[in-house]
């Protein structure tokens, strides 16, 4: 039986890395977090942000140590950044990820059926769309040979600052006079109409058969690149679809409050933690 899920356990943690996928352009790294103790534990995907264009499996470290720390194997992967490759091959790359760590999960003492998803502004955009689009035939298109019967399912979604609609982030970042900003967007929805086609918001607005796993979007109340109307309507539409989406506001919190040391990220480390535990009971008393 998975070991429950304790935010105040304090495990120590083993840190390291292997090889997560070979592309055109790189060999794309994992690194694990692995809680030492005789689990099995719970499992976590990381995804990291950097608006589709920079960033990696480093990104996220602060809260991906707070979390494993507590009884859990979290893994945050490498993706294609938008210049090796347009949408929707990050989302491609995270699909993998997820078969792929359900696949390695029990060599590493954890309990795939517990799999979560943790993604941070253009990585929570990616676990938006896995979330909703679980069994799309595009997002599933990197085979795993190893374990082809394996899916791409998980069981909630957690978030920081996500890019619930990329049209508005635009918008906003246009509105801004933020040249840089526009041209990562525009590089990696470079396909005519992507945009639209990987936009949770307008997936839901378009009452298009998906599913809604639990949601916890975390949003800086000053957060000026994705401004807070944009979460407080996708949280809105996606409750009213029939989704359970908890929306938290860190009033006077920039876009990447959480790496900062200091009392706001304790707050989201420990937010995110509790997100996690009330969602595994809820997975064990299921079952």
């Amino acid at each position: 039986m998975t070991l429950a899920y304790n935010p105040d356990n304090l495990f120590a943690v083993k840190v390291w890395e292997v090889e997560f996928r070979k592309t055109d352009q790189r060999t794309l790294i994992a690194r694990i977090y692995q809680p030492q103790g005789t689990g099995p534990f719970p499992v976590l995907l990381d995804l990291h942000g950097g608006a589709w264009s920079r960033k990696d499996r480093y990104a996220n470290e602060p809260m991906a140590r707070a979390i494993a720390a507590a009884g859990m194997l979290v893994v945050s992967p490498d993706l294609r950044l938008s210049h090796e490759a347009p949408y929707p091959a990050s989302v491609q790359d995270a699909n993998y990820a997820i078969r792929w760590l359900k696949h390695k999960s029990k060599e590493w003492n954890a309990d795939p059926a517990t799999l979560g998803v943790l993604g941070s502004s253009s990585g929570g955009h990616i676990a938006q769309l896995l979330g909703m689009r679980q069994h799309d035939a595009r997002y599933a298109a990197i085979p795993l040979p190893e374990a082809p019967h394996i899916d791409a399912t998980f069981s909630y979604i957690a978030t920081r600052s996500p890019i619930s609609n990329p049209v508005t982030r635009r918008a906003q970042a246009e509105k801004k006079g933020n040249k840089e900003m526009m041209k990562k967007s525009d590089t990696y929805f470079s396909v005519p109409d992507s945009i639209h086609d990987g936009n949770p918001q307008e997936i839901l607005d378009r009452r298009e058969k998906v599913t809604l796993l639990p949601m916890l979007i975390m949003q800086g109340g000053h957060d000026d690149n994705v401004i807070p109307p944009i979460q407080e309507k996708f949280a809105a539409t996606y409750r009213a679809a029939g989704g359970e989406c908890q929306l938290e506001i860190f009033e006077g919190c920039e876009h990447e409050w959480t790496a900062v040391p200091g009392p706001d990220a304790d707050r989201s480390h420990a937010m995110v933690k509790a997100f996690i535990a009330k969602q595994l009971r809820a997975l064990q008393k299921a079952a």
